[in-house]
């Protein structure tokens, strides 16, 4: 008997957008670390012989000399995703203009460098809104990969403006970002979101811990593992327990700074995190892929939403006014 899906993805935030989203100085001129962190990853990844979903921010697909890093990620075999072309977490106020063309730019370019036209979205700080949905929708995309079904977000959110340089008016902006208490009694497995034109598009949501609804990717395990890594592994084996039970088919989602620490990207050291080391991130990563690797066939977003659409057992959801 074949082992259900779990699909990985990977949040391309560069330098830049972490410096942005914090308030800190200097993210105008672009900073980047991709000529680091993507031979990094993908040497890992060649490792563990896993091809995974790559979301790329637009705004570096622009930037010609991240041409050959992005590139180098489509052409290993990884799946490419769009992850919005400025990254503002904020999307979800953007008007139907602004969202269509903040779409199509990232779409365009990224096609452009990698070859690869994205099919999937996902939204800076789990953005989304109708009119997010209804765009990618006329866009023809497959998924949409915005939602994060916890009900920690209020508290998520409380942190990251305790750890940020930003203003009032910034926090104003970002007041939403990571989503409501509210958000953790969403949908935890796949659905069909239906807009106003009847068009449909599937929704594949990050995955929580079934029941709890509390967060289990990469980054709060190794938050996990600083405490102590057997509690990690506690944590990791009760979430996949809970998958199973519920026949939940996990989308797992990791970000550049879960698998290269400050040791390597020398200007992020001050960031929540960054004084785990590279090695030690890596280390954490293989266990934690292994572990699910007995459970579930690890594959991409792509491989993932096939399946799905193979089945073909979802319900319908309307798109929310």
């Amino acid at each position: 008997m074949s082992k259900p899906f779990a699909s990985l993805s990977l949040d391309m935030d560069n330098q830049w957008s972490y410096m942005k989203i914090h308030g800190e100085e200097g993210w105008e001129s672009y900073p980047s670390y991709l000529d680091i962190f993507v031979p990094h990853v993908l040497k890992v990844l060649d490792e563990l012989n896993l091809k995974i979903t790559f979301f790329i921010v637009g705004q570096d697909a622009a930037f010609e000399k991240n041409h050959k890093y992005l590139r180098d990620i489509a052409d290993a075999g990884h799946d490419i995703g769009n992850h919005s072309f400025v990254h503002e977490t904020w999307l979800h106020l953007y008007s139907r203009e602004e969202m269509t063309a903040e779409i199509d730019t990232a779409h365009d370019i990224i096609e452009k460098v990698t070859g690869k036209a994205p099919t999937g979205f996902r939204g800076p700080g789990f953005s989304w809104s109708p009119t997010l949905l209804e765009v990618l929708a006329d866009k023809g995309y497959v998924y949409d990969a915005s939602t994060l079904p916890t009900v920690i977000g209020p508290l998520a959110r409380l942190y990251y403006f305790s750890t940020s340089n930003l203003s009032k008016e910034e926090k104003e902006d970002r007041k939403e970002i990571f989503g409501k208490f509210s958000d953790g009694f969403k949908k935890l497995k796949p659905y069909y979101w239906k807009t106003k034109k009847n068009q449909r598009l599937l929704e594949l949501p990050v995955t929580t811990m079934p029941i709890f609804r509390i967060p289990f990717h990469l980054s709060y395990l190794i938050y996990i593992s600083n405490i102590s890594i057997h509690l990690m592994s506690i944590y990791l084996n009760i979430a996949i327990f809970l998958c199973k039970i519920t026949k939940t088919q996990p989308s797992f989602l990791l970000h550049p700074l879960d698998l290269i620490g400050g040791d390597q990207i020398t200007s992020l050291a001050f960031f929540p995190g960054m004084n785990v080391s590279s090695e030690r991130k890596v280390f954490l990563f293989k266990k934690v892929m292994k572990k699910l690797g007995k459970h579930f066939t690890l594959t991409d977003m792509n491989g993932h939403v096939n399946s799905i659409i193979v089945k073909n057992e979802l319900k319908t959801e309307q798109v929310p006014d």
